[in-house]
């Protein structure tokens, strides 16, 4: 039976943490820790320490396939595993099909490359100007603030860097890119992000923006975070309060799958925009988990319905031991082709290959021209009918 919380219902005035009952996935998850208790499941911090990374811990939520045991035993090699027991929920134990199983579970075909995959598809280390800030394009950049995530999917496309790296992002890279956006007055666009920047305690993070907004020519700041789709109890009161002393800030979150959109991140979604935080969603179009017309409507349904505005569909990059989630570009096209015009434009998101290499987002459409000559345009619309239309400028 699904539940209805009233607002005053939504946080205990003791605590600040939701009053969501727990599902009978999350009890039965929440059984494995002994001691454990409801005020620690809404606990990010609890959450965070108590990810599921080892073969012996993820044996316990569900039985493994051949390639799955093989690929978490090997995936400390590559891209650690790191699923918090929130998402570990999600997971349908029965399912090695699930959409989050999935994305969160290595599996061996990540051992495997093709001639075509790279350690770096986005060409991030040759167009970083200091260590931890990409200026690939001319009025912004991307700071690169720490190496960890709540939660690893499977087919990042920062492998190369996050997991249990060396931790090289630190106060003196910080310095350092924030040197170069003050002498660069060309930036007024600056991406946060990781990792995760919300996997970071909340004075770090306000040091880090209140830095950035402090720099005259930055006009526009922005989050790039999964953390409110894989850890939602991350979502505070006190953050958020946090976040409207340094208003305007947008916020990009990773939304691949409708079972993502949860009670709790529906919550989480709707204090981000309550908070006057615009959301626009990246979704990456990936093998088995969202490659249907179908499912990608549904999840931007799902999406504006707590005001996140779907924004960008990723074909996924060329990452090393990618092949297995990566589809065809026909693919991507024919999604695309069936939500314009069968859907609301809001929910219609720009289709992108992100040029391997770092050539940057290259928008992939269907032909809508037929043909044009002297002025005349044939066009066909989402129904497949033409209508010709005459330039005025001809």
């Amino acid at each position: 039976m699904k539940t209805t919380l009233s607002q005053d219902q939504v946080f205990d005035s003791q605590t600040s943490r939701p009053n969501i009952p727990l599902t009978p996935d999350e009890e039965r998850i929440l059984a494995l820790y002994p001691g454990g208790t409801h005020a620690d499941w809404e606990d990010w911090r609890w959450q965070i320490r108590n990810r599921i990374r080892t073969l012996d811990s993820i044996q316990r939520i569900m039985k493994l396939t051949p390639w799955e045991e093989h690929g978490v035993i090997g995936a400390g090699d590559k891209l650690t595993m790191s699923i918090p027991p929130y998402f570990a929920a999600l997971i349908d134990p029965e399912d090695a099909g699930c959409p989050i199983r999935l994305q969160s579970v290595p599996q061996e075909y990540e051992f495997e490359t093709a001639p075509e995959e790279m350690l770096d598809p986005c060409g991030e280390d040759k167009s970083s100007a200091v260590h931890g800030l990409v200026h690939r394009y001319p009025d912004r950049v991307l700071f690169l603030v720490n190496e960890m995530c709540a939660m690893y999917c499977r087919y990042c496309t920062r492998s190369r860097m996050v997991g249990d790296g060396n931790h090289t992002l630190n106060a003196s890279t910080y310095d350092a890119a924030l040197n170069y956006i003050r002498q660069h007055k060309e930036v007024r666009d600056v991406l946060i992000s990781g990792g995760d920047p919300l996997t970071l305690g909340d004075r770090m993070l306000e040091y880090i923006i209140s830095s950035v907004r402090s720099i005259p020519h930055v006009e526009f700041v922005r989050i790039g975070t999964r953390i409110p789709v894989t850890l939602p109890q991350r979502i505070t009161p006190e953050l958020l309060a946090m976040f409207k002393r340094y208003s305007p800030i947008w916020m990009s979150v990773h939304f691949n799958h409708a079972k993502e959109v949860t009670p709790r991140v529906k919550h989480a979604c709707n204090m981000i925009a309550d908070a006057g935080i615009p959301m626009g969603s990246q979704t990456v179009l990936l093998r088995g988990v969202n490659d249907n017309p179908e499912v990608m409507k549904k999840l931007f349904h799902e999406l504006l319905k707590i005001r996140v505005r779907p924004y960008y569909i990723y074909q996924c990059d060329p990452i090393v031991g990618s092949r297995h989630f990566r589809t065809s570009v026909e693919t991507g096209v024919n999604i695309m082709q069936n939500l314009r015009g069968h859907t609301t434009g809001y929910a219609v998101p720009t289709y992108v290959i992100d040029g391997p290499g770092g050539g940057g987002k290259i928008p992939i459409a269907p032909e809508y021209i037929v043909s044009h000559s002297n002025g005349r345009y044939v066009l066909k619309n989402f129904a497949g009918e033409l209508y010709t239309y005459v330039d005025p400028a001809y």
